[in-house]
């Protein structure tokens, strides 16, 4: 068994590979060659935690089989100085069911989660994008910022987080980094200004904007939530909204986004028009007209975290990284 550390996954991944093969595997899952049960998850009220079990099989080109178990502690930046989300990925031989590595998953979590988000920005929104408003400077935000900027030219991004140093320290690694303008915002409206593209990447448990404020020919990429009870965005957002999402079964099950305004007899599950998959495969259209607002609402599902474990795995094999152990 290949053990992977971290440092191993992250020396092996790049955005634009992860961003394919994430790819791929939404189609295979339209295609229904993807067996991926809704996740389990217990609730740790005492600690404000919350551990999910992820399994997936993703037959067709990828043949990949294993499980997450990732975490999530909102408080950890604060309270222990550690990552909001921390994860580890088991992947087997589906042949033999032989474990073939297991990895640090909170880099992988970040990098296909920000895929998930390159690849729905590549067929919702507009060509001409060039201007990103961003929700949240933690874990999640450095790959979402990345991803968005390899499918489309993006010049400008402004960034809302409640504590204005993680944003500052954010905006000038992202300059750096991406060779683009990345400013701090002083107000959630003052974010969206000339917006193309809205990341919502924050840990609010309420919306982060006013559903008002939107301009035609917007696209949101919402993946801060996935519980029952919280929501980054308003009803008044997804009402406006072309909505896709990854999957339908996990967003009608997981989606308070989605599940609050549904219960307030605003929407109904139908105003779910496609799963990312069927956009990419071609069986329904993503964005039709330049004044559309499309959303793209993200809970995170197994498939991504499979299909780039098996990615990192195999680049691993070919780099001589990581530790080889047996039981």
């Amino acid at each position: 068994m290949l053990i992977l550390s971290g440092d191993d996954v992250q020396s092996v991944l790049t955005m634009k590979d992860a961003i394919d093969v994430v790819e791929e595997a939404f189609k295979q899952f339209a295609l229904g060659n993807v067996e991926m049960p809704v996740r389990a998850s217990i609730a740790l009220e005492q600690y404000k935690g919350l551990m999910l079990t992820m399994p997936a099989y993703i037959g067709g080109k990828l043949n990949a089989l294993g499980q997450k178990v990732v975490t999530v502690y909102p408080e950890n930046i604060e309270r222990h100085k550690l990552p909001t989300i921390l994860a580890t990925v088991q992947l087997f031989d589906p042949e033999t069911g032989d474990c073939l590595a297991l990895m640090d998953g909170t880099f992988l979590t970040a990098i296909r989660t920000g895929a998930a988000s390159g690849i729905a920005t590549k067929y919702l929104a507009k060509s001409n994008s060039t201007c990103v408003a961003l929700f949240g400077a933690g874990a999640q935000a450095e790959k979402q910022l990345e991803a968005v900027s390899k499918v489309r030219r993006i010049e400008l991004a402004r960034v809302f987080d409640p504590v204005t140093q993680r944003a500052s320290e954010y905006c000038e690694r992202m300059s750096k980094k991406l060779g683009i303008d990345v400013k701090v915002s002083i107000s959630p409206q003052e974010t969206l200004r000339d917006a193309d593209i809205i990341i919502c990447a924050s840990t609010c448990r309420t919306p982060v904007f006013s559903g008002d404020w939107l301009q035609p020919g917007m696209h949101i990429n919402g993946i801060g939530s996935h519980t029952l009870d919280t929501r980054e965005l308003d009803t008044t957002t997804v009402r406006r909204s072309k909505v896709v999402v990854d999957s339908r079964d996990a967003a009608l099950k997981e989606a308070g986004d989605l599940l609050i305004p549904i219960a307030e007899n605003a929407i109904s599950s139908d105003h779910i028009w496609a799963e990312l998959g069927e956009i990419i495969l071609g069986t329904k259209k993503g964005r039709t007209s330049d004044q559309e607002i499309t959303l793209f609402k993200s809970v995170g599902i197994a498939l991504q975290d499979m299909s780039t474990a098996q990615l990192a795995y195999r680049r691993a094999l070919e780099q001589g990284k990581g530790t080889v152990v047996k039981f």
